[in-house]
This record gives C-alpha cells, sequence and structure tokens, in this order.
C-alpha cells in the first residue's frame, strides 16, 4: 500500500510537471507570435489561466489570457507598457503548438496603456512632471456626457518646474482627464495647493491661462491594443492608465500594438 502510495504521488507530481511545461511552452509559442506580429522589441509576458491546462488545450478554450509588453512605442507619447486581459479565448491545440496563434475569437477583450510620468514629461516638455491621483473626483456625475460630446473621466494633479516670466517655478495644477472618441484631453483647470504641505502660490492674472497651458495636451489613444475604444482613463500611482474592452470579437495578435 506504501508503495502504491508512492507511486500515485509521484505519477500526480509527473503529470502537474508535465501540465506546467505544457502551458509554459504555450506562452512561449504566443509570446513570440506576438513581438514577431506587432513587431515588438522584447518578448511580451503572456500568462494562460487555467489549471490543468492540457485539458483546456484539448478543449481549444481557455478561462483566460493576460497579456503585457513593456516599452511599446507609441507616437508623440514615447515608451508605454501595453497590457490586454482575453477571457474565453477559443485557440485549437494544433494552431497553439504551431503557432498559428494571430486570428483567435475572444468572449471579451480587455485592453489598457499606462504612461508614466517620464514619458509624460517629455510630451509636456516638462523634465520633471510627476503625477498623482486628485483629491477628489471631478467627474461631471453625468455618467460622461457633460452636454458637451466629451466623456469626462477623472481629474489628476500634475506638477513640474515651469517659466513663469523669467522665474523656473515649480507648480501643481488640477487637471481633467476627458475622453472624446480615440482622443484624451489632459486639461489643466487650476492651481492645486497642498496646504498640508504649506505650499501657496500666487501667479499673476496675466501668467495664469499661458501657465495652465502647459499643463495641457490632446493624446492620440488609438494604440489600444486590438483597436478597443477608450472607455476609462485614470491616474494609478504616477501613471495615467487608458481602457477600452470589447465583447464577442475576432482580434488579430498582430494587433496587440495599432500602428
Amino acid at each position: 500500500m506504501r508503495k502504491l502510495i508512492i507511486g500515485l504521488v509521484c505519477l500526480l507530481g509527473l503529470a502537474v510537471v508535465v501540465d506546467f511545461g505544457a502551458a509554459a511552452y504555450a506562452e512561449y509559442s504566443v509570446s513570440r507570435a506576438i513581438r514577431d506580429g506587432a513587431e515588438l522589441n522584447s518578448d511580451p509576458e503572456v500568462t494562460i489561466h487555467g489549471f490543468p491546462f492540457l485539458s483546456h488545450a484539448a478543449n481549444g478554450k481557455y478561462k483566460s489570457v493576460d497579456i503585457r509588453a513593456n516599452g511599446v512605442r507609441a507616437d508623440l507619447i514615447g515608451n508605454t507598457t501595453v497590457e490586454a486581459t482575453l477571457t474565453g479565448v477559443s485557440v485549437p491545440v494544433s494552431d497553439l503548438v504551431d503557432g498559428n496563434v494571430h486570428r483567435i475569437p475572444v468572449d471579451r477583450v480587455e485592453g489598457r496603456i499606462r504612461i508614466d510620468a517620464t514619458e509624460l514629461g517629455k510630451l509636456f516638455d516638462i523634465p520633471d512632471l510627476q503625477v498623482s491621483a486628485a483629491p477628489a473626483d471631478k467627474s461631471d456625475g453625468t455618467g460622461g456626457s457633460g452636454g458637451s460630446g466629451l466623456f469626462t473621466t477623472g481629474g489628476v494633479v500634475l506638477t513640474g518646474t515651469v517659466p513663469i516670466g523669467p522665474i523656473e517655478t515649480k507648480v501643481s495644477v488640477e487637471a481633467e482627464l476627458v475622453l472624446d472618441g480615440d482622443k484624451l484631453r489632459v486639461q489643466a483647470t487650476d492651481f492645486y495647493v497642498d496646504a498640508g504641505a504649506g505650499i501657496g502660490l500666487n501667479i499673476p492674472i496675466p501668467d495664469r491661462d499661458g501657465v495652465l497651458g502647459l499643463f495641457t495636451r490632446t493624446i492620440d489613444t488609438s494604440q489600444l491594443p486590438f483597436g478597443v475604444l477608450p472607455t476609462k482613463v485614470t491616474a494609478i500611482g504616477s501613471q495615467i492608465v487608458i481602457e477600452g474592452s470589447g465583447n464577442n470579437v475576432i482580434i488579430n495578435l498582430d494587433d496587440l500594438q495599432k500602428t
């Protein structure tokens, strides 16, 4: 009986090792296919969820797949992190083994790009730009319309050193993040004073609009993965995260990076 139990444990362990090995090979195969098809500079991270993997592979249906590519070059923005979560992925095991995983049906795709403060600083021409979430959500409360055709999703605080007259001055501004189709507008609306830090700033009226304009830009969001339209934008840590989703679609993995 003891030998039988030991034998069963060994077989179970071997099965687990084989299953994880098959999953790792599939993830590598998908990663290489995405890198080549999307012309990335490095292999993206690919995680196929669902255990045991081999039973999902036999059915050709996977619970979810996470994709993450760092240092993806986007027009104007610079380097971004591109992420996608695919739910209900249908791929025959033969295609998975052959790396033929370009056009695949999915129940749902969620795509996002992350833009960090360093790249935003290059776009704004403010090298020391810092990004933080606004102390309160300035959404218009209408579900996103505001009567202007624009979708207002929240706010952000931007801090950086800019010229005020002849003097380089470090200031913080409140800005709204507004989605309009495939465009994101970062619109500085007012100066932000951190009372807790004892920081105050008196901007002369003639310079006010000019200084706020230095923190205002329009960003093209058409490079969300798989062509999904942006529906949400938030400030998370020192990043601005733009997200979108789609249901019951056929995606092309070559379009992880839209050009």
